[in-house]
Parts: structure tokens; C-alpha cells; sequence
């Protein structure tokens, strides 16, 4: 068995299965983690989300700021983007059936091993978390997403507070949680986080750092996907960290990363009729 964590899809329908095809993956003899953003940009949303749910027990997905801003719209009252492609989505039969699975999948994996746990999530891991304690707080939010997704989705949008403190409650501590884990690129060094830079490392607001810059308490492998202008290197990280997302949908490839091996596999965008 082989284990394989994979960057955004986006939409990328066509590179996933030619780079399913490339790594001889065989659903019940091997396993997926997709790092989140299944959805949206790329022309195959639908199909995307299609394929993945039917993997079923053989993959397992983060949420992405993509993937809950489909549920925003289709859920929360939130409005689309001209950039957008969920309308397949939006307008499908079964449209009911894969928001529901979509709604159900965590923040964060966290898979405890003798060399330090193993970690997934779409943005990263918050300096100052430790593995556990991110997991307890993602099981929050997918509490709330369970129990009234509506009213969660409709408030989810904001860019404050920006700093995690422990007394934070309600609408506020939940959308700190949910911009951590879907929206983290630079953070200070008394934890407040930049939501304005998008780019590459030089992007970074006077005083900022990319988040795995920072030395943490605990040493897990984090697999996170999110930041497509670091084309898949993490430099000057103090963590062992892992960059997933490569840029499909920007015109660069969907990657695969053996976990067993350390090996990637990459599939170059394909020319779209």
C-alpha cells in the first residue's frame, strides 16, 4: 500500500486522473490525502468533487477556502465571484449529495507516528498550536459545520480577530480557526496573522514571516497545500514541512508526494480546448 498527499486540485479534473494514472493508483491497495481546494478555478469542479467522493474510504480531504466558499454560496447566502467556476456544481443533480459529503470532511488529519505525527491541512499549522491542540480546535468548527452550517457559513467571512488568544468565543474564535487552517501565509512574531500578501515569499508585509519559519514545540510532518507561489518548497523553514500546491490551475502541475518514499510525482497542466 501506498500513500500519496496531493496538492490543490481546483477544478484540475483531467490532471487528476492522468496523475492518478501515473502513479498506478489502485483504490483500496492504496490511499489519497488531499490537502483542500478540491474545487473552483479550474473547469472541472464537478467532476473533481465527483471522483474524489467515490474513492471513498481509499482518500481522505481537507477543507480549503475553496471548498467552504462553495458551501458559503450554497449554504451561507455568500455570493459568487466573477472568477468562479461552481455553476456546474451549483446546478447538478446530485448537487445536494456532494455538498453534504463536502460539509463532512475535517479541517485537519492528524495521524500519530513513532517519528512525530503526520499532519494535513489546507494552510498550514499555527506556530503557536501544538498538533494536538489544532485538532481540537478543527473539531470545533466541524462540530458547528455539522450542527448548524447555515448560520456558521453566513458569519464564517472576516479578517479579525487576527491574533489567536485563548478566550476567544463564538463567531469570533470559530473564524480565527477557520482562517488559520484555509487562509495563513505570513505571520508576526507575536502571532498575528496577514491576510493582504498572496505571493511569494517577498511578498511578505514589513515584519511578517511565512508561517513555518517559525521554530515550533513539537516537530510533526505537516502536508498543506494553499500557497502555489512557493512552488512546492518551504525555504528558511524551521519545521518539517511540506508544500503541496504547484499551480495546476495557474498553468504549473498537480503533485503527488509519496509518503513512504519521500519521492514527488508531477503532472504538468494539460492544454485545455
Amino acid at each position: 500500500m501506498t500513500t500519496y498527499a496531493i496538492g490543490d486540485l481546483q477544478g484540475c479534473h483531467r490532471e487528476f486522473v492522468a496523475l492518478l494514472e501515473r502513479l498506478d493508483f489502485a483504490p483500496g491497495r492504496d490511499r489519497l490525502w488531499l490537502a483542500g481546494d478540491l474545487v473552483n478555478r479550474g473547469p472541472g469542479s464537478l467532476e473533481c468533487l465527483r471522483e474524489v467522493m467515490a474513492l471513498g474510504d481509499s482518500v481522505q480531504v481537507v477543507l480549503g477556502n475553496h471548498d467552504l466558499h462553495l458551501l458559503a454560496v450554497a449554504r451561507g447566502g455568500a455570493s459568487t465571484k466573477r472568477s468562479d467556476t461552481l455553476a456546474p456544481i451549483l446546478e447538478a443533480p446530485d448537487r445536494e449529495v456532494l455538498l453534504d459529503w463536502l460539509q463532512q470532511q475535517p479541517l485537519m488529519v492528524r495521524e500519530p507516528r513513532q517519528d512525530g505525527d503526520r499532519v494535513m491541512c489546507h494552510a498550514g499549522l499555527l506556530p503557536e498550536w501544538s498538533a494536538a491542540k489544532a485538532q481540537a480546535l478543527a473539531a470545533e468548527v466541524e462540530a458547528r459545520l455539522a450542527a448548524d452550517a447555515g448560520d456558521f457559513l453566513a458569519q464564517m467571512y472576516g479578517n479579525r480577530p487576527n491574533r489567536w488568544q485563548d478566550d476567544l468565543d463564538g463567531i469570533e474564535r470559530a473564524r480565527f480557526i477557520v482562517n488559520a487552517f484555509t487562509r495563513m501565509r505570513f505571520v508576526d512574531p507575536g502571532g498575528h496573522l496577514d491576510f493582504s500578501a498572496k505571493e511569494g515569499l517577498d511578498s511578505a508585509p514589513d515584519g511578517f514571516a511565512p508561517w513555518f519559519s517559525y521554530a515550533r514545540e513539537d516537530d510533526p510532518h505537516i502536508l498543506f497545500g494553499h500557497w502555489a507561489a512557493l512552488e512546492g518548497a518551504t525555504p528558511g523553514s524551521r519545521v518539517r514541512a511540506e508544500a503541496l500546491d504547484t499551480g495546476c490551475v495557474w498553468g504549473g502541475s498537480l503533485t503527488a508526494l509519496d509518503l513512504t518514499t519521500g519521492k514527488r510525482i508531477r503532472q504538468m497542466s494539460l492544454a485545455r480546448g
